[in-house]
């Protein structure tokens, strides 16, 4: 092995907690480099979060399109998409945010090396390099944020199948006459919803019990009555036996549910099935760096990994799998390293799947309170009583907020038009720890959706006497 290159940060991963961690370390005089293997900024700019939310928001105004004549725009002749227009403006939003991302780099100082990494000893690295070539390199301090990837089940036949994820669903420069959708959480959903509304008919297959099987049962029955009415088939608490043929030119999938065996015939298939940490073959055993028994790093509240000097961010770390939170490990980690104390414990996570209309959740939903035996108060409100709905015809949804005994917001949950901003309103209440009558006798601007908080907390059932 030749001679390591020294850095005085190394961070492998340029997901969002790693880049921006060592855009901070350049800035403040460290010397650092950042091993990137193909995404020039992580996958939320390229291949998740930003991506999906444009193509996702192109099928919003195709169904808004689709359904002008209700708000008085007559359009003349068919509603049609093309796809290869979609994706175009979805490239271009991604060179956007590649474009700034290398920008930051330059003036930041840090440098960026393209190419696939693996720990050949302590804090030390092998790169083989994307234009050919090794180096090797060494850090003082090494942060791992190599994130994690879309699982394929052991499906007999799902691989050889070669079935869309979703980057190569977002990738698609056609409409699949009929999508199988393996898979009924967040990802799925989203792109289950916006294929349906460019033109494709749309099967989502679920294993457990309910859609968002991390969802009340009144939260999950919601949202499946809303995609339903949009035409979208669903196959619950169904055992995948087998699939056949390929996606993009015919596939058929057998399950098992208790009606009976059934098989669903599609043109194309996107698998959403849960995902796997990018740990193995990365030399982590060379390291010294161990992992749980599901393959992500195993760290400590302070993201400390179990080899000295080393850190771990974002989803390998197991942090919830969200680039919100990816920020919050790389502001933890920030912090420690320059004297103060904060942590990954009590975290308030709040998180959106963005469906039309979006679901919002902060804080205990009501499974959960039970779970843990706690007694909360629910309220609950229909979208329908929000006045901001009658203006704009967004009335599918509610709202629903736990309140403790002493009148503390314990969760608060919302399918509805601009969820995740109304729940901000609620998460910044609870972060505060004000009770929920400040919120309930608040003067908010009428008419908008967060309007409806007041009406919400109006229903809140009296503290028990007991």
């Amino acid at each position: 092995m030749s001679r390591p290159e020294r850095f005085e940060v190394l961070i492998l991963g340029s997901g969002f907690g790693g880049k921006l961690l060592a855009w901070h370390m350049a800035r403040s005089g460290r010397r650092t480099a950042v091993v990137e293997r193909r995404w020039i900024g992580g996958s939320c700019p390229n291949i998740a979060c930003l991506p999906s939310k444009n193509e996702i928001w192109s099928a919003r105004v195709a169904h808004l399109a689709q359904h002008g004549a209700k708000f008085g725009t007559m359009i003349t002749g068919p509603v049609t998409t093309d796809m290869a227009k979609v994706r175009q403006r979805k490239r271009d939003m991604v060179d956007r945010e590649i474009a700034l991302h290398l920008q930051n780099y330059k003036t930041s100082g840090a440098e960026l090396i393209m190419g696939a990494g693996r720990f050949v000893a302590p804090k030390t690295l092998e790169v083989h390099l994307n234009d050919g070539g090794t180096r090797v390199l060494a850090g003082d301090q090494v942060f791992l944020n190599v994130g994690t990837h879309a699982a394929i089940p052991g499906v007999p036949g799902l691989e050889a199948a070669r079935p869309l994820t979703h980057i190569e669903a977002l990738e698609l420069d056609y409409l699949p006459s009929h999508l199988v959708v393996l898979g009924g959480g967040y990802v799925g959903l989203e792109l289950a919803q916006a294929y349906r509304r460019f033109g494709s008919r749309v099967t989502v297959i679920e294993s457990g019990s309910q859609l968002m099987t991390r969802e009340d049962p009144d939260v999950a029955d919601e949202m499946q009555r809303i995609l339903g009415d949009e035409g979208i088939g669903f196959v619950i608490a169904a055992e995948t036996l087998n699939v056949r043929g390929r996606s993009g030119e015919e596939v058929s999938v057998a399950v098992r549910t208790t009606s009976g065996e059934q098989k669903i015939e599609g043109s194309d298939m996107l698998v959403a099935a849960g995902r796997i940490p990018n740990t193995a073959g990365i030399g982590l055993d060379e390291a010294g760096v161990e992992l749980d028994g599901h393959g992500y790093i195993r760290v400590n509240e302070q993201l400390e990994t179990t080899a000295s000097d080393v850190w771990a961010i974002g989803e390998c770390a197991g942090s919830p799998q969200f680039t919100h939170v990816s920020v919050d490990d790389f502001r933890i980690i920030r912090d420690n390293l320059a004297g103060s104390k904060r942590s990954t414990r009590d975290r308030l996570v709040p998180y959106c799947m963005f469906t039309d209309p979006p679901l919002a959740r902060v804080g205990l939903s009501e499974g959960e309170a039970q779970r843990q035996g706690i007694t909360a108060r629910i309220a609950k409100l229909p979208m329908t009583a929000v006045r901001r709905t009658a203006t704009t015809d967004e009335t599918q949804g509610f709202m629903k907020a736990l309140i403790s005994g002493d009148d503390r917001i314990l969760g608060f949950t919302m399918i509805g038009a601009e969820a995740g901003e109304v729940m901000a309103a609620v998460q910044t209440a609870m972060l505060a720890d004000l009770p929920y009558p400040r919120l309930r006798d608040a003067v908010i601007a009428h008419p908008t959706m967060a309007e409806g908080l007041g009406s919400l907390f109006e229903n809140v059932p009296p503290r028990s006497t007991k």
